[in-house]
């Protein structure tokens, strides 16, 4: 079934070019059916981008998907016109009140910056919490993966002596989880980050899995059942030229900034990048998503107390 979003969001253009089935707002109401309702907290500078990346991504599942754009209530984007805002996004002040049966909650380029000198911290760590009272599962990307594991775990940031930024080689180490059905032993996954979180750093006795990781740039996957909750720290959700436009934005700033790794063919920012890690990015939303499809209650009132038993809920 489609992604259900609104009629002129800009995304819809490109979803509908790439054959993913997009459902209008008259149309939806028809179904017989609850969709899934899944919020999206974007902090990407590239709303546009970001939207259609992970609409993208959850809207090749086989479910009737409703997707709700986020922002943080006190915090006003610098590159994102106000229009855009206006139109397709609620402050998460408005939407406190409701619930989710999925919520993904994007990266954000203050990484270098300490978690409490970020402007909208004290805000984002509400809504951290109030995705353990409202939210039946959680998906968290790169530095809001950081921000959420220094919130729950205390687990500090660690800054690196350069950035991480390329395609890098990842161990599958849970095949057996359910997030990882399908998965290869090993995958391609874009990383761009000046910081990480480290496995030493995990808390002793902690429930936390590490579902995978690098021998190069570490951690990536972590399943946190406590919070209900998948923290990324890279980008299976990037587009073929994401990391290409970092590059040439950051070397036409005169900035130090490297070819990324493993990623032209040959090393040659005049090739075009070959993506290998789309599959695996469709795998693990539609992994998330038919979890939280398998458990989530058909009354939404009841997310945040129901049992997390399996059952199909939402039909």
């Amino acid at each position: 079934m489609p992604i259900r979003i609104p009629d002129d969001l800009p995304a819809r253009g490109t979803l509908e070019a790439e054959g993913v089935m997009v459902m209008g707002e008259t149309d939806a109401i028809r179904q017989d059916i609850r969709p899934l309702r899944i919020g999206l907290l974007n902090l990407m500078p590239n709303k546009i981008r970001t939207e259609t990346q992970i609409a993208r991504l959850i809207g090749a599942t086989p479910l009737q998907v409703e997707l709700t754009l986020v922002r943080m209530s006190g915090h006003v984007p610098r590159n994102a016109s106000a229009s855009h805002m206006t139109s397709f996004y609620r402050a998460w002040e408005e939407v406190r009140g409701a619930r989710f049966d999925g919520f993904i909650i994007t990266g954000a380029p203050v990484e270098r910056l300490p978690f409490a000198e970020v402007t909208y911290w004290d805000e984002l760590r509400r809504v951290f919490d109030w995705t353990r009272t409202n939210v039946h599962r959680c998906f968290n990307i790169c530095w809001a993966a950081q921000a959420a594991v220094h919130h729950f775990h205390g687990m500090p940031k660690h800054a690196l002596a350069r950035k991480a930024f390329g395609v890098y080689d990842h161990g599958i180490l849970v095949p057996t989880s359910p997030y990882l059905q399908g998965f290869a032993d090993d995958l391609s996954i874009p990383v761009s980050r000046w910081t990480e979180v480290r496995r030493a750093d995990l808390p002793r006795g902690t429930d936390m899995t590490v579902l995978a990781e690098s021998p190069e740039t570490g951690l990536c996957l972590l399943d946190d059942p406590r919070h209900h909750a998948l923290h990324m720290f890279n980008h299976l959700e990037y587009d073929s030229t994401s990391l290409a436009d970092e590059y040439f934005r950051d070397r036409e700033r005169g900035l130090d900034i490297t070819v990324p790794h493993n990623y032209f063919p040959h090393d040659d920012p005049t090739l075009r990048p070959i993506n290998r890690w789309r599959a695996h990015a469709h795998l693990l939303a539609g992994n998330w998503i038919n979890q939280i499809y398998q458990t989530t209650p058909f009354d939404m009132a009841r997310i945040g107390h129901e049992s997390r038993s399996p059952a199909l809920a939402c039909a």
